[in-house]
């Protein structure tokens, strides 16, 4: 006969097994789904460009944001935060990443938006390269599981050039 603690022992170590088994389970079951999000944007205005007393260069714009992302989403998704970072190259950096806009999605059904906003974070370049510049949006997303890694991916959306001249 075994005592009591050696049973419970047991128990307890074959039930946090079988716990452990299922949550790795979980994890993987999570790598056979394959997302296609989408995402779009179209600047509408450049609301002023202007160089700063320092000489750095600013921009403001308004843009409709509108993505559906609710492919991302899983059994075993918490949350996705999502941001629009605009990216270009100046001379003495090969990668300029700047975050205009950002927001947390904590559901399937907010997965698939529609936003008409201004830059939600200063668009500020130091020094006087933006002047002509062209520029990409990119929509950026890190999924955030209940249980497992986290994964992050990006839709690249070229083709944007700010204008020559201050406003």
């Amino acid at each position: 006969m075994h005592s009591f603690g050696y049973r419970a022992n047991a128990l307890l170590t074959f039930a946090i097994t079988i716990l452990a088994l299922m949550c790795a389970m979980a994890s993987l079951s999570d790598n056979l789904n394959s997302p296609s999000p989408s995402a779009h944007v179209q600047v509408l205005n450049v609301n002023w460009f202007q160089k700063q007393p320092n000489g750095n260069d600013e921009v403001s714009m308004t843009m409709n944001i509108s993505a559906d992302l609710q492919s991302l989403f899983t059994w075993n998704t918490k949350q996705v935060f999502v941001f629009l970072a605009a990216e270009y190259e100046t001379p003495k950096n090969s990668l300029n990443q700047i975050s205009l806009w950002d927001g947390i999605i904590p559901s399937k059904e907010h997965a698939k938006f529609w936003i008409h906003t201004s830059n939600k974070y200063r668009f500020i370049d130091q020094g006087r390269n933006l002047r002509g510049k062209e520029f990409n949006l990119t929509m950026h997303w890190h999924v955030m599981p209940k249980t497992g890694k986290m994964f992050a991916d990006k839709i690249v959306m070229p083709g944007y050039r700010l204008p020559e001249e201050y406003r």
